[in-house]
């Protein structure tokens, strides 16, 4: 810090040796660079300590991975331990489930205990391809039972400035967690997905959005793409279940199947009496399968299901039995059917379980009572769950000379409405929907941009109105620091550039920014600016912060408090910080992105304004430190410090027009102008640097006020008045244009001869 002294008092003598003779620093500059010496000290040392902090607030390697350099990031997903799986099946500990690795129907970890499949985790990022406003890999691991719901989520990797230094931890492990208990299926029911946080609301919206679309695909392809609700419950009786069609009859007499089967040996003797008779439906919904066998025997049978299955129940009397005895040695049903268009299938004795008594009232006697596994993946060559279907038994009986006789006994099998899941529609996309939810506070950005076009495309006529422009400036100023900062959160970030340089690089995705509406309005509106006035349309007029440091300056000044005047040689040397850091900010953002979001903390937009001072002490008083000296130097971190104007002033080189005017004394005759620019933006030749300036249209207010600006009192006082310039001569007319006309042969004769009169000699007589 004592270099920083030397380099103060430096500055102040090559100022000095810069300036005309007679001119020389106001007396109390020298006095006062002790002050300043002392606020960049201040100001490093808390940038320090704020640095620390929010280092120690970054999440720790157990709960998030660290983050990939820049660049190095792949499609890899964060692979779940077993600890993390029993963590989100909820599973005791030291129960050790399997983790297996699956790439079909979609990719992710199918996790088994004793022989029973829990559900699958999947991962947002290998899933959907979830990326959060840095642009990078935001990967949550969502676990989902084979009944659409979500059991347990897990935030394992992000690269969010939210995340790493808005809010703490604790809340966004909360966030994620608030999405167990959801029903993909029947999201009315149950828990519902908690909202977006406030002040995160972009990063907590692209973990949202993530985390209900991998749930979906994971229901899906486990649960017949959501056909079945496997969820709701009613009680009912076994009447009831015939009335809602959950479980069809089919019987045939044995005077049917005598009639059918005449030659049957031995003959068939006709009586009202079942040949054979069923009732089959599926059961996987509670309100069939728990009715019918009873909660803790439909959890047992459903315990067995793979992705892609369902249960049929087959439940018979008669003479004829549906399951027979072949199946012991044939390893199959051959008995049994299940049909629909061309595909048929025959259940396999391992998929068989057999039911001693049913749970329900009003069962009729019954002989046998089966539940069969069945594939009902239509993609795999299974029955469409969502269309009839037909289950037929084949009854036999002996023919003449040997042969057998067959009757089939066929019934329909739908699906009642009630036991559907509708497809959900689909949602819009995320930042569709923000845009919507938007609407209102787009139209007030939209208001105020604007507003800020009128003034600057009629700044001419408005810098001649001293007093207009006064109170239209600090108006304008308080309403982006009330609305656009505290009201709307729309504070422009270097985090926000760094995030836009790394899409150029590593991909870039409109969906990305699009979902800020606000932030996306403001930097369009910035990006066009620049190319007609520069960098001061956002730095003079829209940055919150910035607003709050001028108009706590004017505040001062009204107060008395005595300004210090920066030497111009300093001046331009402290420019360095901001650039540097701009550079620093960029470069290492490559390397690391979790890195440079520690370092962004220089910017104290986040503490002032989107956390509204609510944060540890040492970022408040380092916003403390920058608005007192700001009391003493109007703008000092937008001149020194500030890395995102530093980085909009590179394209704002790029703009097409040059609206701010100047007269050739200003800086020989008069400085005027270079003393009342808040930012210092005007040299000692009265030059405006394009990448200083703020546009806060001062010097043309002050070179266009009669009352105040040097040159035009002089002017008003005849001291400076230019003498008209000479009239000149009036133009002589045309002569008439001459005709020409045939001479006379002999006109000229003589004429040649004769010498003129100039040129004959004459003899001088002594």
């Amino acid at each position: 810090m004592k270099f920083i002294s030397q380099f103060l008092l430096w500055g102040t003598r090559v100022t000095n040796m810069s300036r005309p003779p007679g001119i020389r620093a106001e007396s109390g500059i020298a006095m006062r660079l002790p002050f300043l010496s002392r606020i960049l000290r201040v100001v490093a040392v808390t940038t320090v300590v704020a640095a620390g902090m929010a280092s120690q607030a970054v999440p720790p390697a157990d709960a998030a991975p660290a983050a990939l350099p820049a660049g190095q990031e792949t499609t890899i997903p964060t692979e779940p331990t077993v600890g993390l799986a029993e963590s989100l099946f909820q599973l005791p500990p030291a129960s050790y489930p399997a983790l297996i690795r699956q790439e079909k129907p979609v990719p992710g970890w199918r996790v088994e205990t004793d022989g029973r499949i829990l559900g699958v985790i999947g991962s947002t990022w290998e899933l959907v391809g979830s990326a959060g406003y840095s642009g990078r890999p935001l990967d949550v691991l969502i676990a989902v039972s084979p009944g659409g719901r979500i059991v347990g989520a897990q935030l394992m990797r992000h690269a969010e400035p939210v995340l790493t230094l808005g809010i703490s931890d604790a809340a966004i492990a909360s966030y994620v967690q608030g999405f167990r208990g959801y029903d993909i299926h029947r999201p009315d029911k149950g828990t519902g997905a908690p909202d977006v946080i406030s002040r995160a609301t972009v990063t907590t919206g692209v973990i949202r959005d993530g985390i209900l679309r991998t749930a979906r695909i994971l229901a899906g392809a486990q649960g017949q793409n959501g056909v079945i609700d496997r969820v709701s419950y009613a009680p009912a009786s076994w009447a009831e279940l015939e009335g809602m069609g959950a479980l069809v009859h089919a019987r045939v007499s044995m005077a049917d199947a005598a009639a059918a089967m005449p030659t049957a040996r031995p003959e068939i003797l006709p009586s009202d009496g079942p040949w054979f008779e069923m009732w089959t439906g599926i059961l996987d919904t509670p309100t069939v399968g728990a009715n019918l066998l009873g909660q803790q025997q439909l959890t047992k049978v459903a315990a067995d299901l793979q992705p892609g299955e369902a249960l049929l129940g087959i439940f018979s009397r008669g003479l004829q039995s549906h399951r027979g005895t072949e199946y012991r040695r044939a390893g199959r049903f051959d008995r049994i059917a299940i049909t629909q268009d061309d595909t048929r299938l025959v259940p396999a004795s391992d998929a068989y379980i057999s039911i001693p008594r049913l749970a329900i009232e009003g069962a009729p006697e019954l002989k046998e009572r089966s539940v069969f596994r069945f594939n009902a993946d239509p993609a795999t060559g299974g029955i469409d769950l969502t269309r009839p279907f037909n289950v037929t038994i084949t009854t036999t009986r002996a023919g003449p000379d040997g042969a057998t006789l067959a009757l089939p006994i066929s019934a329909e099998v739908t699906l009642p409405d009630a036991f559907r899941v509708v497809a959900p529609e689909p949602e819009l996309p995320l930042w569709q929907r923000f845009w919507i939810e938007k609407r209102p506070q787009i139209a007030v950005v939209g208001a105020m941009l604007a507003v800020l076009g009128l003034i600057l495309f009629g700044q001419e006529w408005l810098v001649r109105r001293p007093l207009l422009w006064r109170r239209l400036r600090l108006g304008y100023l308080t309403a982006t620091l009330l609305v656009l900062g505290w009201g709307l959160n729309a504070q422009l970030s270097i985090v926000q550039v760094i995030a836009f340089l790394h899409a150029l690089v590593f991909g870039f995705q409109w969906e990305t920014f699009l979902i800020a509406p606000l932030i996306f309005v403001l930097w369009s509106a910035v990006a066009l600016g620049m190319l007609f006035w520069g960098r001061g349309v956002f730095c003079g007029w829209l940055c919150p912060f910035g607003a709050l440091q001028e108009l706590t300056n004017a505040i001062a000044q009204r107060l008395g408090v005595r300004q210090i005047a920066v030497p111009q040689a300093l001046h331009e040397r402290l420019w360095v910080i901001k650039y540097t850091l701009f550079v620093a900010l960029v470069a290492l953002s490559f390397y690391s992105m979790e890195k440079a979001l520690v370092m962004a903390e220089v910017e104290p937009f986040k503490t002032a304004i989107s956390m509204h001072f609510v944060r540890p002490w040492p970022f408040v008083l380092f916003v403390a430190i920058l608005l007192g000296a700001g009391l003493f130097i109007e703008r000092f971190y937008c001149r020194y410090l500030c890395p995102l104007g530093a980085g909009l002033a590179l394209p704002a080189k790029l703009k097409i027009f040059d609206w701010l005017k100047r007269r050739p004394q200003c800086g020989r005759e008069c400085r005027l102008c270079e003393t009342k620019c808040p930012v210092g933006a005007i040299d000692p030749l009265g030059r405006i640097n394009p990448n200083e300036c703020v546009l806060c249209l001062r010097c043309q207010v002050i070179m266009n006020d009669p009352g105040t600006c040097p040159v035009l009192k002089r002017r008003t006082r005849g001291g400076d008045r230019i003498p008209p310039l000479p009239t000149a001569p009036a133009t002589p007319a045309a002569p008439p244009p001459i005709i020409p006309s045939q001479v006379p042969a002999g006109a000229h004769d003589g004429v040649a001869s004769a010498p003129p009169p100039a040129f004959q000699s004459r003899q001088v007589k002594p």
